[in-house]
């Protein structure tokens, strides 16, 4: 870091520390994942009424997005906790360390399916991660498998005459989503990686295989996921993409779509049999803890068996619990305010 940085972050970490202009703020908050949100919101809901405090400040900003801004540095102008889909990265952990913000604590909440569903009213599916990438990807092998082409499946009885004859119309996240981030991971990817052409050309994969096709099929729908909800509830010919959270609760109007066979459930995402399951994290600026009012009652309140536990109210909205002993190393961590490692990757 320069001197300027340097100098920059040791003045904001004063103003923090000392007072002042950070007590002019009785507010935790909180950005990040679309997916977390729910949950964060719940905690914060739960706070209030417990401690006759002003409720956290709760702002969905996608995974990414929460990143960038929870990386600027401290202060407080800048948020306490930001919510994650995905661990933290090592070109965010390293904006982080550059702007100042280096005493950061990790934890996992839980787990997410990243459901595919469909309104109800809709013909059941059940897809393979190679259809998946079939239908959504950018660009997908020729008839001869020798090169790569302009993505032509319309329908998906295009991409496997077993599948309807309806249009390929799917709703999803935007780049900046920790839930896009992984459904490209572990559908896209995976997806492409059983084809023959990716089996002679993994050195293609990331590049090829990541970007989402632009042409109609696949629809950013924001960071909303409720929107989502909304836009399939009323086509039952279409499918959307978000955490499992969002079908549970609408489990009145809409249905997973199988992925490989598995529904998505407690019980499939819990023990790994579901494909589509990621971990779901918050991420604690410690030096924020000393002089925003009611942080570590906060995050007691958010690692407390009543909200993570088994049974709990976060579980009721449909988080996937972390094991007993799990659950005691994340409260642990968060009492302690231990400081994370750097990401490897």
């Amino acid at each position: 870091m320069n001197r300027i940085g340097i100098a920059v972050s040791t003045l904001a970490v004063a103003a923090l520390c000392t007072g002042g202009p950070a007590l002019a703020r009785d507010q935790i908050k909180i950005v990040g994942s679309s997916t977390v949100f729910p949950y964060t919101q719940a905690v914060a809901e739960e706070f209030g009424k417990k401690t006759g405090k002003k409720a956290p400040v709760v702002e969905s900003t996608g995974t990414g997005g929460g990143m960038k801004i929870f990386c600027q540095g401290i202060g407080e102008d800048k948020p306490d906790i930001t919510g994650a889909s995905r661990a933290m990265k090592k070109s965010e952990f390293e904006l982080c360390t550059t702007n100042g913000v280096t005493d950061v604590t990790e934890l996992l909440i839980g787990y997410d399916g990243l459901s595919i569903a469909q309104s109800k009213q809709g013909k059941p599916m059940d897809l393979s991660k190679k259809q998946i990438f079939l239908a959504l990807a950018s660009e997908v092998p020729d008839e001869s498998g020798e090169k790569l082409v302009k993505n032509p499946n319309k329908k998906w009885s295009d991409v496997d005459k077993s599948l309807p004859d309806i249009e390929i119309t799917v709703y999803g996240p935007p780049p900046t989503s920790g839930t896009r981030d992984a459904f490209v991971e572990l559908a896209m990817h995976e997806g492409c990686e059983e084809l023959e052409y990716f089996k002679k050309n993994k050195d293609q994969v990331k590049e090829k295989c990541t970007p989402m096709r632009q042409d109609g099929p696949f629809i950013e729908a924001g960071e909303n996921d409720n929107l989502i909800v909304q836009r399939i509830e009323a086509d039952p010919k279409a499918l959307g993409i978000f955490g499992y959270s969002f079908l549970y609760e609408n489990q009145d109007k809409l249905r997973g779509v199988k992925v490989g066979g598995t529904t998505p459930s407690f019980e499939t995402i819990a023990d790994g049999s579901y494909g589509l399951s990621r971990p779901l994290f918050i991420y604690i600026k410690n030096p924020h803890r000393k002089v925003i009012p009611g942080m570590d009652e906060f995050i007691a309140e958010y690692t407390s068996d009543e909200s993570m536990g088994e049974g709990g109210y976060l579980h009721e909205r449909g988080l996937v619990v972390l094991p007993e002993d799990k659950l005691k190393e994340m409260q642990e961590r968060a009492k302690d305010g231990e400081k994370m490692a750097a990401p490897t990757s």
